[in-house]
């Protein structure tokens, strides 16, 4: 029987600070956590899922003992899952309000996971948070807040409505992405996010925007290795099915899946 695929995925972290810490006992810590819907949506018959964990000055390890090239080396793949925000200085700027100011440490360690997965030719796939990281650590940019500084943008952000907030997207003819949905121009997605790609990195093209304010909504790497990240939430979509023009994920999963099965058979 073949081995599965072992997909990693990198941790969301949650920082003891805030009304949180007054909860007491485990909140006071530091805490890596993976969202159930990501690693479901990973997971198959053949297709195991691990969380990364992170390294942090306050930890018994320090960065400098360990190299995230371990973890790239022994794995097929990398999902760097949703969750706060990049923060400015990640970018070359400084926070606009103290409430975008993000998560450096965690930018960091995101950062240094994707540089390790693509120095060993492995597939790598952002969702949401980790479309932004990817076009961040190939040196580009993004808006701190959609709202504040994108005229005439639509929502792509409902508090009350969270993963069930659709708007649509075209998909750029010619793309990767759109050889995926053969036939398809424009679908739903969902969209819970208010930083979003503002200059693009390195070798990067945009695969998809968004309708009507072109906001950049899926991203692709042409570079010698797999990577890709989309502002959506496909494993959201997965769950709970709310339009019938909404995207389906499957496909790029898959795309993502063989691609990390013909690495490892390389």
């Amino acid at each position: 029987m073949a081995r599965p695929l072992i997909i990693g995925i990198s941790a969301r972290i949650h920082h003891p600070v805030g009304p949180v810490l007054d909860l007491g006992g485990v909140y006071t810590k530091t805490l890596h956590y993976l969202e159930q819907s990501v690693a479901h949506w990973v997971l198959a018959k053949d297709v195991l899922a691990v969380m990364i964990p992170a390294i942090e000055s306050e930890g018994l390890i320090q960065r400098s003992e360990m190299s995230l090239s371990s973890y790239a080396e022994h794995l097929d793949g990398l999902v760097l899952q949703g969750g706060a925000d990049v923060a400015p200085e990640s970018y070359g700027e400084t926070p606009l309000t103290p409430e975008w100011a993000g998560d450096r440490v965690r930018d960091r360690y995101e950062i240094d996971l994707f540089n390790a997965f693509v120095a060993a030719g492995k597939p790598v796939i952002g969702i949401c948070r980790g479309c932004q990281l990817i076009n961040v650590a190939l040196g580009g940019t993004l808006f701190q807040d959609i709202p504040t500084q994108v005229t005439q943008a639509i929502s792509h952000r409902d508090a009350d409505l969270y993963e069930r907030a659709l708007h649509d997207v075209n998909l750029i003819q010619g793309t990767k992405l759109a050889q995926m949905y053969p036939g398809v121009k424009q679908a739903k997605i969902n969209s819970i996010h208010h930083q979003a790609v503002k200059d693009l990195g390195r070798d990067l093209v945009v695969e998809a925007l968004g309708v009507p304010d072109g906001i950049v909504e899926a991203i692709r790497w042409r570079g010698p290795s797999y990577v890709f990240g989309m502002q959506w939430h496909p494993e959201f979509l997965a769950l709970t099915p709310l339009d019938k023009t909404q995207l389906d994920g499957s496909p790029i999963l898959q795309d993502f899946l063989a691609t990390a099965r013909a690495c490892r058979e390389a």
